[in-house]
This record gives C-alpha cells, sequence and structure tokens, in this order.
C-alpha cells in the first residue's frame, strides 16, 4: 500500500535539483532494507510515492519536494493521486 502525490508546477528551463537530491533522507529503512518513498523529477513537476513505512522520514522528504517547488516557482499544486 501506498499513497502517491503530483506536486505540480512550472519547472524552469534552469533548474538544477542537486541540492534537494542531497538534502532528502535515506529512502530506504536500514532495518528492514525496505523503500520508505521514491519519486521522480518530471517536466510538469515532482511525483512522489509514500511507501508508508517510515511516517516522520517520507513527511520530511515530501516536506522538502514542496519547499524545493515553492522556491522556483510563484505557486504549486498538490495532488494526492491515490
Amino acid at each position: 500500500m501506498s499513497t502517491k502525490y503530483k506536486i505540480q508546477f512550472n519547472i524552469p528551463k534552469n533548474y538544477n535539483p542537486s541540492n534537494l537530491l542531497r538534502s532528502l533522507p535515506s529512502p530506504i529503512a536500514q532495518r528492514a532494507m525496505i523503500e520508505i518513498y521514491n519519486y521522480s523529477i518530471e517536466p510538469d513537476g515532482f511525483y512522489f510515492i509514500d511507501h508508508l513505512v517510515d511516517k516522520k522520514v517520507s513527511s520530511l522528504a515530501l516536506g522538502l519536494f514542496i519547499d524545493a517547488a515553492m522556491s522556483v516557482s510563484p505557486s504549486i499544486q498538490i495532488i494526492k493521486l491515490q
């Protein structure tokens, strides 16, 4: 089971996600080697999947994606897909 989100915004042509990617917490639960979250950077925003394994880690990561989107766009839309 998982929850999927689309963080939709206009990505600038010169957008460099390296700062965002360096700041993300590990997406793997070290004890059980289970994926906590996953993401993709798409032409119209970020796609984020919370696998509902570790709420603290996934909410931190989702917040970082939202902050990154807000830092480059005057408006964003967060859509819960599931």
